[in-house]
């Protein structure tokens, strides 16, 4: 067939020409033009030039994101809480081509070239890498003070709303299918307890302690001297107000403090719940190397994270996650976390994959996200929950495909006699 580059398309018209398949949902467009099955139970509308002009200046995650998030592209048919069916049928079935020359320069000329030129992206989004380079190196410490704080210190109300009463961001585990999101968050916390054998008496450290849940579950139902660390104020604050109301002051505390700066060591446990994702695979070593200096002969560090199915480098979660979600995130695979853990002394003794539970956790949160709509706007705008809503979805799907995994990894710290003080069979 030949192909008139002069001919104008519309722009429902022109999305087709890069579809196999064709649209796998309903498109609407602000010129008029519509495309894709009239039954689908999803309507993608794109509803001004700037949308359009987000799309075409960042093709893919990033600018679906801008364009969503300014409120430029429109999805009927799911919530924009828990926008779950909508990116599972467009996952699923959307599949892009590589058009010819000619039909490229005719999609060009239709959509018009001056929507090449990109509008500024919308307040919810993060530096781009090169501007943060020159703020400071990746990983350094006000660098990674600034990352965190951009995705912790949003709302400790939204938090709240969003993750139930355990305030726990990090995987659940879920005994069976039907245990609540509470409950599964119970019990990942005690399996790491099992797991880190602690004791009445013990002290633990817990690295990136969040709202410190992990740190209040070993106190009251262990026994345990906890201490936990992180880079977030407002987790830091919400954190030890819930240590004096639950009466475990005398067992419990959480700092405003980069790990790096504890004085403190010969711990018998570490935690490490959702950190490693974020600092930086180079540095594994010194972070592994760490938790070993810091633990006493027989200690325990459990390392709990977000894993890919793979050791391959590659660029990390992709663009709208750097810029909306975890700037400067990192992900690797539970390869490269054990040989780190190896390398810096510590002997590992067991690891686990829970990627379908984070899947199931994550479908608890968009639930959450969804029944407190309302509530939640007053806390954050209207684009900043869209984001949560679509990073969370988006990430279930992740883990259902098999595309990111969650690993526990326990390592010990064996004494110079190679004395790891671990059973000869284990009941966790």
């Amino acid at each position: 067939m030949t192909i008139d580059s002069h001919t104008k398309l519309s722009i429902a018209d022109a999305l087709g020409r890069l579809m196999k398949g064709g649209l796998p949902f309903r498109f609407e467009a602000y010129d008029g033009s519509v495309g894709g099955p009239e039954d689908s139970p999803i309507t993608v509308r794109l509803v001004n030039e700037r949308g359009l002009s987000y799309l075409m200046t960042a093709p893919g995650d990033l600018g679906f994101a801008r364009a969503y998030v300014a409120g430029d592209l429109q999805v009927d048919g799911v919530h924009p809480g828990n926008p779950y069916e909508a990116m599972a049928l467009i996952l699923s079935q959307l599949r892009f081509k590589v058009p010819s020359a000619a039909e490229m320069l005719q999609v060009l000329r239709s959509l018009g070239l001056e929507h090449l030129k990109p509008p500024p992206p919308p307040a919810e989004e993060h530096l781009p890498k090169w501007r943060r380079a020159l703020e400071g190196l990746r990983h350094h410490k006000n660098r990674d003070a600034t990352a965190i704080q951009h995705h912790y210190d949003v709302s400790n109300r939204f938090y709240e709303l969003v993750l139930g009463p355990s305030m726990t961001y990090t995987c659940a585990l879920f005994p069976a299918a039907e245990a609540t999101l509470e409950e599964a968050q119970y019990a990942k916390y005690d399996l790491i307890c099992r797991k880190l054998d602690l004791k009445p008496g013990d002290r633990l450290l817990d690295l990136g302690c969040g709202w410190g849940g992990m740190v209040r579950h070993a106190a009251k139902h262990y026994g345990v001297k906890a201490l936990g660390v992180t880079l977030s104020r407002e987790q830091a604050d919400w954190a030890q107000k819930a240590i004096v109301d639950e009466g475990l002051a005398d067992l419990a505390e959480v700092r405003h403090s980069d790990y790096r700066d504890l004085t403190e060591t010969g711990f018998d446990a570490i935690s490490s719940i959702g950190l490693t994702e974020h600092i930086g695979v180079r540095n594994y070593p010194d972070y592994f190397r760490f938790a070993y200096d810091h633990l006493r002969d027989g200690g325990r560090m459990l390392n709990h994270c977000i894993t890919r199915p793979d050791n391959v480098s590659r660029a990390t979660a992709g663009a709208f996650i750097d810029r909306y979600v975890f700037p400067d995130g990192e992900l690797t695979g539970v390869g490269r976390i054990t040989v780190a853990m190896q390398d810096a002394g510590l002997e590992v003794r067991h690891a686990e994959n829970l990627r379908e539970h984070y899947a199931l956790t994550l479908k608890g949160w968009c639930e959450n996200l969804e029944a407190n709509w309302d509530e939640a706007l007053k806390e954050v705008t209207l684009g900043r929950a869209k984001v949560w809503g679509l990073y969370m979805a988006g990430s279930r799907l992740a883990f259902e495909r098999n595309e990111i995994e969650l690993h526990h990894v326990l390592g010990v710290k064996a004494g110079p006699d190679g004395n790891a003080h671990y059973p000869l069979r284990v009941d966790f």
